[in-house]
């Protein structure tokens, strides 16, 4: 009998990362996992670390765990443990202490290498192919892109991870999404992903581990694949994976936690194994053209509700489903927009750049490219805060700091800040703001702020010109202006 994922033993990436690490069918239909990494933050890590402490458990094994302070810290430059969220200092003090405790590496507010959790995990090497990582955290997903089984996790469950070193899982069903063909000048990976979940909605991957594969996959490079990645989880997938390749082993060489020497041998004879075996069946397959995607934004309160720059926004009776148009009639009330506007008639107020989606030293630089001689419109407020504090260093190395700052973007330090709301930093109500960030739900960036994801081209160039436009549109009006 054949089963999924399986003809004659070809095996999918996700079942052979699955069957690696399982160590026992349990009788309730769930696999008992092994768990190679965990990695904390302060909103949820000190919780997690009380609780157990509190129930009479140890970590397991401290080595195998880490922390860093990205959720609730300021980004503001000087920032100490004070943070604009009720009772954020404590959160902070509380981490540093049980961290401490149970001897956790911790990634402190001033350590160097500070930052967003699923920046600085693949960027020191704590994350590897074929590893098991898990984070009280949904956009955990986000590192499945080098080869990584990687999904997010409750609090409680971090508990019975640190303690135990495994966790009780159901196995998802496998899914592979082929995307194929050239991008478009100015189209990213934000792009791309954000067109899977218009095409097929918030829910496509309910139920699914995702592969992404296709020559457009192969073809990005490994920060991109992290975008991608990421935002499987607002397709509403358990997580996605992309077999790692030799950009995935030149991203780790050197890297600090990366092997050295014969084991650096060994892990990557070992990661060249990580792929779909030819004759793999997967249980739903999605393919996708590239070449026909454009610059991207969304209109609306959830990730399936986007147009390219050049469209209008659509009428709620052209959905099919009840659910789906009674979701746009909520979504223009909230965003105040009638269906038919032209998406490129809508002004901003603020542009954000930054979140674990598109916050590394390639969006920045995509950014940056757009914004070097040009000024933000008056009356647009323009923020920009690197993932990690390596990657803010490596800005600063490059000038992109002196770009954004002197066309009227505040230049921050490291960390989540302005991608969720927890009583902290915001634009302000009804405040209108093009993010790069991955969720535009209500209230998302503050209450009754309205939010709208692109990518950080898109951002940068909508700041500039107040209102959404891609920097290729930007480009071709400036030079009909002169």
């Amino acid at each position: 009998m054949t089963t999924p994922g399986a003809i004659s033993g070809a095996t999918t990436l996700f079942d052979k990362l699955w069957s690696e690490h399982a160590v026992c069918e349990l009788d309730n239909g769930e696999t008992l996992l092994y768990l190679d990494r965990v990695f904390l933050h302060e909103r949820t890590g000190s919780i997690a670390l009380q609780s157990l402490h509190a129930a009479g458990y140890g970590v397991r094994d401290a080595r195998k765990v880490f922390c860093t302070m990205d959720h609730i810290v300021d980004t503001f430059p000087g920032r100490g443990d004070a943070t604009l969220m009720p009772s954020g200092t404590d959160f902070i003090t509380a981490t540093r202490n049980e961290t401490r405790a149970a001897n956790i590496r911790l990634f402190d507010v001033d350590d160097p290498n500070q930052g967003i959790v699923h920046v600085i995990s693949p960027e020191q090497g704590l994350v590897l192919p074929g590893l098991t990582l898990v984070c009280p955290d949904s956009h955990t997903c986000t590192q499945g892109a080098i080869g990584a089984l990687a999904w997010g996790i409750g609090s409680s469950e971090a508990e019975h991870a640190m303690a135990t070193g495994t966790l009780r899982v159901r196995k998802p069903k496998n899914m592979r999404v082929v995307i194929d063909g050239a991008l478009q000048p100015g189209v990213t990976a934000k792009d791309l992903v954000l067109n899977l979940i218009a095409r097929f909605g918030a829910n496509g991957g309910a139920g699914y581990a995702v592969e992404f594969a296709g020559s457009t996959v192969r073809d990005l490079e490994v920060e991109a694949r992290f975008t991608l990645c990421n935002m499987a989880v607002e397709f509403s997938a358990f997580t996605a994976v992309i077999a790692p390749d030799e950009k995935v082993e030149a991203y780790f060489q050197g890297r600090d936690f990366a092997p050295k020497g014969e084991h650096w041998r060994d892990a990557v004879e070992h990661w060249r194994s990580l792929r779909s075996d030819e004759a793999a069946r997967f249980d739903r397959e999605l393919h996708v053209d590239a070449s026909t995607i454009q610059p991207a934004v969304t209109w609306g309160t959830s990730p399936e509700q986007v147009v390219s720059i050049g469209e209008s926004i659509p009428y709620p009776d052209t959905f099919a489903e009840d659910h789906r148009r009674e979701s746009a009639q909520r979504a223009l009330a909230y965003q105040d927009l009638a269906p038919g506007k032209y998406i490129a008639d809508i002004s901003v107020d603020a542009a954000f750049i930054g979140s674990c989606t598109n916050s590394r030293l390639s969006d920045l630089q995509a950014a940056a490219a757009v914004v070097k001689g040009r000024s933000i419109a008056p009356g647009v407020r323009g923020v920009v805060v690197p993932g990690s504090r390596r990657v803010k260093k490596a800005a600063e190395q490059e000038g992109l700091d002196q770009i954004f700052t002197d066309a009227g973007f505040e230049w921050r330090d490291s960390g989540c800040s302005m991608c969720f709301y927890a009583g902290g930093e915001t634009f302000g109500a009804h405040q209108r703001v093009i993010s790069t960030t991955n969720r535009n739900f209500e209230g998302r960036q503050g209450p009754n702020t309205r939010t709208h994801l692109a990518s950080p081209a898109t951002v940068a160039a909508s700041a500039i010109a107040g209102s959404f436009i891609s920097a290729e549109m930007l480009a071709e009006s400036e030079s009909l202006a002169s």
